[in-house]
């Protein structure tokens, strides 16, 4: 999969591109990064990238004609692939739409900067606007970041355990059961039996209401989208559960 972003300080990926799981989807070949500085599009003697808004107002925005000219000039006119736009007003990034974007062979990433962008980018340039969360970020290269990471992670071959995506926290609809490793006790804290017992069917259960548990505890909003068997519905009634209430929370720890 082919990712080029576009932004004002392509440094800034550099380092997380060059480690750990990134790095080795690059080195096999599954995932290639380009990044771009906008500003080698600036016409200007100041490869000037933003302006004052019109209207008035605090803050700069960045202006349409050299991210217009960086993205046609790599992704084509009109682009060749879906071109987001990384900006705090955009739809919420969830696992869903990971599993939707690592589809796509290719995609084009603008970060955001200042105050935002000409409306024009987003009107006419662009095909998706994503936010990672309900907050504001000095600019989009961390949320393209993320973006890269999640998608990646998705991809046949990147991760040791194939299956490993499917398990994961919001895959499935709920957060991830608890994780244990060795030593089996550690400052007189020990593990669930259960883990130990090597009853797949067992573990696989317990697994399941681990996960119900840890959803319920701290984001019950999850559990109302989640299709729950009966088996769940009875172990959430006894956490204090109740259906398509949106306050539901449990009473028990962790």
């Amino acid at each position: 999969m082919q990712f080029d972003t576009f932004s004002l300080f392509p440094e800034v990926f550099d380092s997380y591109l060059n480690t750990s799981i990134l790095r080795r989807a690059q080195d096999s070949g599954a995932l290639t990064v380009h990044t771009y500085n906008i500003r080698d599009w600036a016409t200007d003697k100041h490869r000037t990238t933003d302006d004052t808004p019109y209207g008035g107002g605090g803050g700069m925005v960045l202006k349409p004609e050299p991210v217009f000219a960086a993205v046609e000039s790599i992704l084509g006119s009109p682009p060749s692939c879906p071109v987001i736009l990384l900006s705090p007003q955009g739809r919420t990034f969830t696992q869903k739409m990971a599993f939707e974007l690592a589809e796509f062979p290719h995609l084009g990433l603008i970060c955001g900067r200042y105050e935002s962008v000409d409306e024009r980018i987003r009107q006419h340039l662009v095909t998706d606007s994503i936010s990672i969360g309900d907050y504001v970020l000095t600019g989009g290269e961390l949320p393209a970041l993320v973006l890269i990471d999640a998608i990646t992670r998705l991809l046949p071959g990147v991760l040791g355990d194939s299956e490993a995506p499917q398990d994961d926290s919001y895959a499935t609809g709920l957060l991830e059961y608890p994780h244990y490793t060795r030593p089996s006790e550690f400052r007189g804290w020990g593990i669930p039996e259960v883990l130990l017992s090597g009853n797949h069917a067992q573990i696989a259960r317990w697994r399941r209401r681990e996960a119900l548990r840890r959803t319920l505890l701290h984001r019950p909003d999850l559990i109302n989208n989640v299709e729950l068997s009966q088996d769940d519905l009875a172990f959430l009634q006894d956490l204090g559960y109740t259906p398509n209430d949106p306050q539901n929370t449990t009473h028990q720890d962790d």
